[in-house]
């Protein structure tokens, strides 16, 4: 019979303390723990013991280990690098594949700021858009980013906006923007049309991180009368660079997760 090494007993334990977190306790117990993974107590204390060496683990008294979360500060530090080299192979492949401008863009209080891109000279696109922020409720990048929030926490985020009309079709106040944001989830990915500018459109869908939190969005930024025509082939380039950024930052579906 096949048996499990060390490592993999000690990854074991500390990815049984991390679900027991997610179901809100606030720690396990090595009781607790052995019952979870059906295991032997003694070999599962060891194992708790090895992890808190290592300082994957924290003892928080005497019975109870929890996860460490220096550990989470350093998965943060390491997706944001992630972000900007794989981000940039993403941008790449994508502008390569659509002929196009591509993004990466975040999200800063209500407004969207640009971290990478990929201009290629044959989209006719002048100037850098790198570092320059843009109001999220018109910007290409703005629905994509507020993917995963409440409509409250959307209505939080653009409490302050102005709704300064910039093109044909900005959005005219905060529930305008919901209504297109749920169009967009429900097609599964965004479009900005002539929102942030005349004769500007844009597709746009967002990047998770392994916490399944929104980080970023990626998008295709063009004329309309050059990429509305090409809309399906250039969102389908589009969400699967995006599904490949993701799985770089350590996003896994839902029915990877359940298959798993």
């Amino acid at each position: 019979m096949p048996t499990t090494s060390s490592m993999g007993r000690g990854i074991m334990a500390v990815l049984a303390v991390g679900a027991r977190a997610a179901k809100g306790f606030p720690g396990g117990t090595v009781a607790g723990v052995a019952a979870d993974l059906g295991k032997d107590r003694s070999q599962v204390s060891r194992s708790l013991r090895g992890a808190q060496q290592e300082g994957f683990l924290e003892r928080r008294d005497q019975r109870s280990y929890a996860l460490d979360w220096s550990l989470f500060t350093d998965a943060q530090l390491l997706t944001e690098q992630r972000l900007q080299t794989d981000g940039a192979i993403a941008l790449e492949g994508l502008a390569r594949e659509t002929d196009e401008g591509c993004f990466l863009g975040v999200l800063h209080g209500d407004s969207t700021v640009t971290i990478g891109e990929n201009v290629p000279a044959s989209s006719n696109m002048v100037g850098s858009w790198l570092g320059r922020p843009y109001p999220a409720y018109c910007s290409d990048a703005g629905q994509a980013l507020l993917w995963e929030a409440s409509d409250t926490e959307v209505r939080t985020v653009l409490a302050a906006a102005d709704f300064v009309r910039h093109g044909p079709s900005t959005p005219v106040d905060a529930e305008d923007f919901l209504s297109r944001l749920r169009e967009a989830r429900a097609r599964g990915y965004a479009v900005v049309d002539e929102e942030a500018e005349p004769g500007l459109y844009s597709l746009a869908v967002p990047i998770r991180d392994f916490k399944g939190e929104v980080v970023a969005a990626l998008q295709i930024v063009g004329s309309k009368t050059r990429l509305e025509p090409r809309r399906e082939a250039c969102a389908a380039a589009l969400i699967s660079w995006g599904k490949w950024l993701e799985s770089a930052l350590g996003h896994v579906m839902p029915e990877q997760a359940e298959a798993q």
